[in-house]
């Protein structure tokens, strides 16, 4: 192989590498500072480990498992607050840390590790079971939401009881293997690809039986001043599965 063109690959391949190492300093960085839930250590099945925040109330209803968006930890911003506030109302969560880039990767360049953020979900939901919770939720945000619908389209027998799809850009993917209800949220502030697809992400969940989607008023795409209005909107849209 010509040197110019190994150099070109390997800047390419390095661009969109998983850091495992940011991983780490993320880790680092959360786990002495937790107040509320427990750090667990969950395994693939290469026998890599990753960062799960598990909460648990008493005599817990169900649990969620929760996925965070783009670059980010499992106790960083709507989806640490989400962790906390529904274990407050009697639901156990698990957050779980997702695979992050390099800072300056561009979203695209997150595709290449949606097959591991797959295969955590998948190893999220297994640990819950696990702890008894053999039919949790799966609460999703921004990038987490793309990687929860390829999950989705990977997993025709997905144990999950429902999906929370928070800020969503763009229209949902494959939705063949998504047979339980979606509550698909989004801002009335957020991001443009996010609002401009409502009505399209909408048509599909007219096809799902129980589906809904809700928009909470004056809301950006973090959520932020509107955490617990968002919460109430989580719960009550479980509460109606029961």
């Amino acid at each position: 192989m010509r040197p110019l063109l190994f150099v070109l690959l390997l800047v390419a391949f390095s661009a969109t590498a998983q850091d495992y190492a940011r991983e780490k300093r993320w880790a680092a960085e959360v786990v002495p500072n937790l107040v509320v839930g427990d750090a667990v250590q969950l395994r693939l099945a290469d026998k890599s480990e990753f960062l799960g925040i598990y909460t648990k109330p008493d005599a817990a209803r169900t649990a969620i498992l929760l996925v965070h968006g783009i670059g980010v930890h499992p106790d960083h911003g709507v989806i640490g607050i989400l962790r906390t506030t529904l274990a407050d109302m009697g639901y156990a969560t698990l957050s779980i840390q997702m695979p992050v880039q390099e800072s300056d990767a561009a979203p695209d360049d997150y595709v290449s590790v949606f097959p591991e953020a797959a295969a955590r979900i998948h190893a999220g939901a297994d640990w819950l079971a696990a702890k008894g919770f053999t039919r949790p939720v799966l609460l999703s945000h921004s990038m987490g939401s793309r990687m929860a619908n390829v999950y989705f389209e990977r997993t025709p027998d997905a144990p999950f009881a429902a999906w929370v799809c928070m800020g969503l850009s763009g229209d949902f993917g494959r939705m063949g293997n998504v047979k339980v209800p979606v509550l698909d949220v989004f801002g009335e502030n957020d991001l443009p690809g996010v609002l401009r697809a409502d009505w399209r992400r909408r048509l599909k969940l007219n096809t799902i039986p129980g589906s809904a989607q809700v928009m909470v008023k004056g809301a950006d795409h973090f959520y932020v001043e509107r955490e617990r209005r968002l919460a109430g909107t989580i719960r009550e849209f479980l509460e109606r599965l029961k």
